[in-house]
C-alpha cells in the first residue's frame, strides 16, 4: 500500500505543471460525495470540493488517483467520515501529504452503530453508513458548519444563514419519515448491502441484509434468507448500485420479488435520502398486502 501511495505522489508531482490553473478558491476534500451536499449548502460556492471516492465507487476499498491526491495536497480542510474501510488505510497517508489542513471526522460525534465488517481486506469497527439517515444528517450539518466558520470567518453569518435552510430542509426529511414509518404495520426490509441501519435504528425498522460481515452468504444462509423473505412477504430487496446483483437475483427469484437500485452516495443528499425513505416505505406496504 505504501508503494502504491508514493507512486501517488510521484505522478501528482509530474502533473501538477499540467494541472496547477484552477479558481482560485480554497479547496476541502470529503472522503464521499454525500459530504459535498453539505459543504455547498452552507458554503455556497466559496470552496472547491475534492471528492475523493466519485461516483460508481465502493467506499469500503477505494484507492485514490493522482490528481485527488494532487486536490488533496492543495487543501484546507479534509473531510472525513472516520469509519470507511479505505479511510483505515489512507486517511493517515492523507494527513501525512498535507499537515497543515484542517481535519474533521464526521463520525466522532455521531451515536454509531457496533459492526465488525471485512471488505477488501480493511476492518470497519463501526457502521459507517451514518450519513444516511436525517436525524445523523443533522448532526454532520452542525459539525461541517463549525469548520467553515473557522476556516472562513468573515463569511460566519452568511454559514450561519445558509445553515438554518439547511436544517429546515433535513427536518423535512425527517418528519417524513417519522409520519411515513410512525404508523406502518411491518417494519421490516430486506437489503443486499446494510447502508440503511442507521435509518432502521432511528425510525423503529428492521433491517434484513444478505450480505454478512462483508461476505456473500453461504447457501444455508441463502436458504435462511428466502425462508425469512417468504415469511415476512418481503417483495422488495434494496441493492446499493455500486453492488453485483447476482446473490440477490436468486432471492428475489425464489420468491417473486422486485429489485430495487438505491443511491446513498449520491452528492444530491436530500433527494438521494428522500428516495430511499419512500421506497422502503412503499415496500412495507407492498409486505402487507
Amino acid at each position: 500500500m505504501r508503494k502504491i501511495f508514493l507512486f501517488l505522489m510521484t505522478c501528482l508531482m509530474m502533473s501538477c505543471g499540467r494541472n496547477g490553473v484552477d479558481s482560485g478558491k480554497k479547496i476541502i476534500t470529503v472522503s464521499i460525495a454525500p459530504f459535498k451536499y453539505f459543504v455547498e449548502e452552507i458554503a455556497g460556492n466559496d470552496f472547491t470540493v475534492n471528492i475523493m471516492v466519485p461516483a460508481g465507487a465502493d467506499p469500503h476499498i477505494y484507492e485514490p488517483f493522482p490528481e485527488q491526491i494532487n486536490k488533496l495536497r492543495r487543501s484546507v480542510a479534509y473531510i472525513s467520515n472516520g469509519f470507511l474501510g479505505f479511510e483505515m488505510n489512507w486517511l493517515n497517508r492523507f494527513y501525512e501529504t498535507n499537515t497543515a489542513m484542517k481535519r474533521l471526522s464526521l463520525g466522532d460525534s455521531i451515536n454509531l452503530l457496533n459492526s465488525v465488517h471485512h471488505d477488501g481486506g480493511h476492518l470497519e469497527v463501526a457502521d459507517p453508513h451514518f450519513w444516511v439517515s436525517p436525524k445523523s444528517a443533522l448532526v454532520i450539518a452542525c459539525s461541517v458548519k463549525e469548520l467553515l466558520c473557522e476556516l472562513y470567518p468573515s463569511q460566519k453569518d452568511k454559514y450561519e444563514s445558509n445553515f438554518k435552510l439547511l436544517i429546515s430542509k433535513i427536518k423535512e426529511v425527517d418528519d417524513k419519515a417519522e409520519k411515513l414509518f410512525s404508523d406502518v404495520p411491518k417494519k421490516r426490509f430486506m437489503i443486499y448491502h446494510p447502508d440503511l441501519a442507521y435509518i432502521a435504528r432511528d425510525y423503529g425498522l428492521e433491517e434484513i441484509a444478505v450480505e454478512s460481515e462483508g461476505k456473500e452468504p453461504t447457501p444455508s444462509s441463502m436458504r435462511e434468507l428466502i425462508d425469512r423473505a417468504r415469511k415476512d412477504n418481503l417483495k422488495t430487496i434494496f441493492v446499493q448500485k455500486e453492488f453485483d446483483i447476482k446473490n440477490v437475483k436468486v432471492i428475489a427469484g425464489e420468491i417473486g420479488a422486485k429489485i430495487v437500485l438505491i443511491d446513498p452516495l449520491s452528492e444530491n443528499w436530500q433527494k438521494s435520502t428522500s428516495d430511499i425513505i419512500d421506497a422502503i416505505y412503499a415496500s412495507i406496504l407492498e409486505s402487507s398486502k
